[in-house]
């Protein structure tokens, strides 16, 4: 384990510095937009087209890496994503937000197909567990100190884009002046949905509907919390608690779905989220701000681990030979769901105000809940000696998973689930 960590320490330490750049930028735009007078259908399509350039990133990054390495793709998406954050504050209009963010959301799906890939690399099925749970909590505690970075300085002045710019640009030193060798130039596999849907359609269906959701929140929370509170500093703090809500749920619902059949366990999660939606719904404007916050804890702890026990259901009835396959999949079904989310979510803030957004996550997360709960009446038991490790299947959840090598020819499928 020591010699692994060995190998992978300068790339964890460039992972840490850039995420909280991330997490900063997500926090930031759509506060500084609700400051700039955007419409919340406007603050949707930028949150979307971020979305969409991730999309698209996942479904390309295979191919630049192909072509020029690891080392050379992570410099230029980093320099390239140092450069947007820059843009948007010098400049606030709404066409120009939605091209940077969608440039933006490129560049770090194909820096997370370099992470995630290289972190692959370098551990073995010993130790695989171990080192991306490091990984996801490197990622999850820095993205939620970046939004709270949003509290240094006033949202509308310059300082948070030209700080959220430096943190990407130093991502890269530690990188480029690591000993560790980078791991060979790969394949690029081909994208098979149809494969996917016969693997487990409660799986896929998952992953669409966490994209949606997860996509919204990442969009528009800010401006629910900003329009229900009136201040800035409720934004960032109520993203903050959404993301820590997540990270202290994942690992106990991923044990939990080891030891149950992660459909159920599934459907647990999703009305746990709707629940939690509606009490936000029928709250509205009347929530005093701590009551805010423990809401948005208690529904990041629901809904950011959907995707994680989704991925681990898929996993659990590919062949060893699909791996690859399902977590390309899948994370393109999740960023389809993100691009469309914020869209449907800003659509309804605009016709019901701020809690819009939880009417269409309390409609989503109900609907996975009736389809998951009805597939997990039917028993499937999974041989415990087929069933992946939940630490293993979270390695994959995270954004972006290893997206190529060579195709494999279909056989029949196990049984869906």
């Amino acid at each position: 384990m020591k010699p692994t960590l060995v190998k992978v320490a300068a790339l964890l330490f460039g992972v840490a510095i850039l995420l909280t750049g991330q997490g900063l930028q997500g926090a930031l735009v759509p506060t500084r937009a609700g400051l700039e007078n955007f419409s919340t259908v406007t603050i949707g399509v930028i949150g979307a087209s971020y979305f969409l350039g991730f999309t698209i990133g996942c479904l390309r990054g295979g191919v630049l890496l192909r072509a020029v390495g690891y080392v050379r793709v992570f410099a230029a998406m980093t320099a390239a994503a140092s450069v947007a954050p820059l843009a948007l504050g010098l400049w606030a209009d709404p066409w120009l937000w939605g091209l940077l963010r969608f440039l933006t959301g490129f560049c770090f799906a194909v820096l997370y197909v370099v992470i995630e890939s290289w972190l692959n690399e370098c551990t073995s099925n010993e130790n695989r567990g171990s080192v991306f749970s490091i990984y996801i909590f490197i990622t999850l505690t820095v993205l939620a100190l970046g939004q709270l970075m949003l509290l240094l300085y006033d949202p509308r002045e310059l300082e948070l884009f030209v700080i959220a710019s430096i943190l990407v640009s130093l991502a890269l030193i530690p990188v480029v002046l690591s000993r560790s060798v980078a791991p060979e130039k790969p394949q690029v596999v081909r994208l098979d949905l149809r494969r996917l849907l016969e693997i487990s359609p409660s799986g896929a269906s998952s992953c669409l509907a966490a994209g949606l959701t997860n996509g919204s929140f990442w969009a528009v929370s800010a401006i629910f919390a900003f329009q229900i509170t009136g201040n800035t500093d409720s934004a960032a703090w109520y993203m903050t608690s959404g993301v820590i809500g997540g990270a202290i749920c994942q690992w106990p619902l991923g044990i939990l779905s080891d030891r149950l059949d992660r459909r159920r366990v599934l459907a647990a999660t999703a009305l746990g989220a709707g629940i939690v939606s509606v009490a936000i719904v029928l709250a509205g404007s009347r929530m005093p701000e701590f009551s805010l916050m423990l809401l948005g804890a208690l529904w990041g702890g629901m809904a950011f681990p959907l995707y994680s026990v989704a991925v681990a259901l898929t996993n659990d009835h590919a062949r060893n030979d699909e791996y690859v396959q399902v977590s390309s999949g899948l994370l393109f079904l999740y960023g389809i769901g993100a691009v469309a989310g914020p869209l449907f979510a800003a659509l309804l803030m605009g016709l019901l105000g701020p809690v819009g957004l939880y009417v269409f996550s309390g409609a989503v997360h109900l609907l996975l809940f009736g389809f998951v709960g009805i597939r997990a009446l039917k028993p499937l038991p999974v041989p415990a000696e087929q069933q992946s490790d939940f630490g293993d299947a979270l390695a994959s959840a995270q954004t972006a998973s290893v997206v190529y090598e060579s195709d494999v020819e279909n056989e029949a499928p196990p049984k869906s689930t």
